[in-house]
């Protein structure tokens, strides 16, 4: 039996690897890293299929130094030990650091994490670690604080089509078939940025057809999808569209979509905890400051999950799920926050008036830090007419109040302390 497309066309040195010019272009941090020899611990974070795993592998061949790997699904603590032994049977004076790759290293416990440590600070090991979570949230911070963090990028149209066209050109076995793709949208929407899927897709469209020449139209790859489902979806890639559906029918307000989208995740055995933090992001973005109440339930899920576990805890994902998705929306806070965001950026580091300033010291009071400032309590509603910004940006507005309850009586209360402001 013949390998999968993807594992044949497997990049193995940077100059066939397609993507990522931001680490691995001419000039890039991680280019000028592997061409000096040395390279330090790191973690690669990105979607599936943008090619993490490659990448480890690439570096290890161009480095010529020992490569070890494991996957966080079936490996455990005294697999870590096993591979530092062995790292530290192989080294020898003045050689590399053999190099130890794990695989969804997000899914690695505490103390699996822990384990690596020593091995990694005492340079016994270098780590490459790959991750479709945010590193910040399941690495713990005494290895997070060992290893730099690089982020990949989901595949743009350019490097996708240029993949498609080397699979049909340069793969051992579809180079022997006649095939032309000579429409490449329905190929490009369902790979959705993933090397992998595309590849996938390529297979087995193309493998479904005995014709002598194979035309690639969107409409075959459509076909073909619709009638295998599951055929490109290996290693449970749709994870990224099945959160995306699940979200956006929560911001959508429609209960029993949101409720089937999360039973498709946990009948797929999605980690209930990539659920609960997603439940959380939503409560703060798409719900708001129309009910507050959201937020302390998302975070009162998550914590409850965690005590729980499974499989009782799906049962706390379906009623926050209901309850966020019932809610009344707003994104005023987090349109806020973006637009004061991009003014910071566009005017730097404006000064601190000085009556908002600290005066811990003689000089500073001399220099009138915090003079003339007015304490909010000494006055009737705790409240007193001051500037709170820079001269430079006053009267600037950053919150925009919603069309909903929570918000206009909000507005009621601001519009009694700032008369004119809002």
């Amino acid at each position: 039996m013949s390998q999968p497309l993807a594992e044949r066309l497997r990049p193995r040195t940077l100059d066939e690897y397609i993507g990522q010019k931001h680490l691995v272009g001419e000039g890039a941090i991680l280019r000028k890293m592997i061409d000096s020899g040395r390279i330090p611990s790191f973690l690669l974070w990105g979607p599936p299929g943008v090619g993490k795993t490659t990448l480890a592998q690439i570096i290890a061949n161009t480095l010529d130094t020992p490569f070890y790997t494991l996957s966080a699904i079936n490996s455990g603590v005294k697999d870590v030990r096993e591979v530092i032994e062995q790292a530290k049977k192989s080294q020898f004076f003045d050689t590399r650091s053999p190099i130890l790759f794990i695989d969804e290293i997000h899914r690695f416990s505490k103390s699996q994490q822990d384990s690596l440590l020593n091995a990694v600070e005492t340079g016994v090991i270098t780590l490459i670690g790959a991750t479709t979570e945010n590193p910040s949230f399941e690495v713990i911070r005494p290895l997070l604080s060992r290893c730099q963090v690089y982020v990949l990028q989901s595949l743009d149209k350019s490097d996708l089509i240029e993949l498609a066209h080397r699979a049909v050109t340069q793969d051992t076995i579809l180079k022997q078939r006649n095939i032309e793709l000579q429409e490449t949208n329905a190929l490009l929407r369902f790979s959705g940025g993933d090397a992998r899927k595309l590849l996938n897709i390529l297979d087995l469209v193309i493998n479904a057809d005995t014709s002598d020449k194979v035309i690639l139209t969107d409409k075959l790859v459509t076909e073909r999808l619709q009638e295998n489902p599951a055929a490109y979806d290996k290693g449970g890639e749709m994870h990224y569209d099945i959160i995306s559906a699940f979200i956006k029918s929560i911001r959508g307000s429609d209960p029993d979509a949101a409720i089937y989208w999360l039973a498709r995740m946990v009948a797929g055995g999605e980690d209930p905890k990539f659920i609960a933090r997603r439940l959380v992001i939503s409560a703060a973005e798409d719900i708001g400051l129309a009910n507050p109440n959201a937020l302390l339930l998302a975070n009162a899920c998550f914590d409850t999950l965690q005590k729980i576990g499974w499989p009782e805890g799906r049962i706390v994902l379906a009623e926050t799920t209901i309850y966020l998705a019932t809610s009344p929306k707003s994104n005023s806070a987090y349109m806020s926050i973006d637009e004061a965001i991009a003014l910071v950026n566009e005017t730097g580091n404006l000064p601190v008036p000085l009556h908002l300033r600290n005066a811990p010291t003689k000089l500073m009071k001399e220099l009138d830090y915090g003079k003339n400032y007015k304490y909010a309590h000494s006055f009737k509603n705790n409240f007193v007419q001051q500037d709170y910004v820079p001269k430079e940006i006053k009267g600037r507005q950053f919150w925009k109040p919603q069309q909903n309850a929570s918000e206009i009586k909000i507005v009621e209360w601001l519009k009694k302390l700032w008369k004119d402001r809002y």
